[in-house]
């Protein structure tokens, strides 16, 4: 299946490798570590406890990659690059020996500093915010990242669900969150669905290609979604998708056509990590039609290693 970004401009068919909650893996699963993509991508919970360890072993595995190209968030588990919550947790742990924590998490910012020093080898850590990107194989991407969910514990990137957060998503061609939209992916094991509203109501507005996260481990899958032509006042996946043309997938090979732009969004929730009857759930390999990067006047000879 592919989507299309443009369908005046030329476009670049762009290979990418969508996987989530790795939570320390640092064996990569062979279907991983022999495909080729232009691009992977990381939606968060690279680790399980935040350890300075876990990083290295992420690491590890984003380098066994096929892809000279590798995006990647944080989430929630990941705490220790959230410096307020890294710190408050260990101000409310203490008294601690300065040496155990630096021993166990790292220096503060050291698990950062981890990820920008492997700049020359393609993997790129993103803030939230948006980023642009010339790939090698000519294709021009727009990326909106967000490492933020909502929930009333303490770990990292979070929010209270009665906050809210803004998503300020703009000319995404995709877009990677680390938890997913309330209504798409979301459900838990006690029938809840865990997914943001407000998420919902910005990916409705942008209507990107696609829309990958992991968090919800049981919500692993992937949706086509048809949007209905015009927005609702508030926008909710009870109002706003066309069900009846909308498509739950459970492999990428079985969707036939085209998908536009302003029309569908591809939803992936590409979390790894599974239960006693599947512990490694597969990654996720899906193509877009890109717009070439010739057709955009800014930045056009910039290398596709910087935002």
């Amino acid at each position: 299946m592919s989507l299309t970004a443009n369908k005046t401009a030329p476009t670049v068919k762009t290979r990418f490798l969508v996987l989530s909650d790795t939570h320390g893996l640092d064996t990569t699963p062979e279907i991983v570590s022999r495909q080729y993509a232009d691009v992977a991508l990381h939606c968060g919970d690279l680790t399980t406890e935040s350890k300075i360890g876990e990083f290295k072993a992420s690491i590890r595995l984003l380098q066994a990659v096929n892809a000279p190209l590798k995006l990647v968030i944080a989430g929630n588990h990941d705490f220790t690059m959230d410096m307020p919550i890294f710190q408050k947790k260990v101000a409310e742990a203490g008294p601690l020996e300065p040496e155990l924590v630096r021993r166990t998490y790292g220096c503060h910012g050291e698990a950062r500093k981890l990820f920008n020093d492997q700049r020359n080898t393609g993997i790129i850590f993103l803030d939230e915010g948006s980023h642009s990107f010339r790939l090698n194989n000519g294709a021009r991407l727009n990326v909106y990242a967000s490492p933020f969910t909502p929930s009333l514990g303490d770990w990292g990137f979070q929010y209270h669900p009665d906050d809210g957060h803004n998503f300020h998503i703009a000319n995404a061609d995709l877009v990677m969150t680390h938890g997913p939209p309330k209504g798409i992916l979301d459900y838990t094991n006690s029938g809840d669905r865990a997914g943001c509203s407000h998420l919902f109501e910005a990916i409705a507005q942008a209507r990107p290609l696609m829309h990958c996260f992991g968090h919800i481990h049981e919500g692993w899958g992937a949706k086509l979604v048809k949007w209905r032509p015009q927005n609702s006042a508030k926008p909710s996946h009870l109002t706003d998708i066309d069900n009846g043309n909308s498509c739950l997938i459970s492999r990428l090979a079985n969707i036939k056509g085209k998908g536009k732009r302003d029309a569908d969004t591809l939803f992936i929730n590409a979390s790894m990590q599974g239960s006693e009857d599947l512990w490694i759930q597969p990654s996720w390999l899906v193509e877009l039609e890109l717009p070439a990067a010739s057709w955009t006047l800014e930045n056009v000879d910039r290398p596709h290693t910087g935002p």
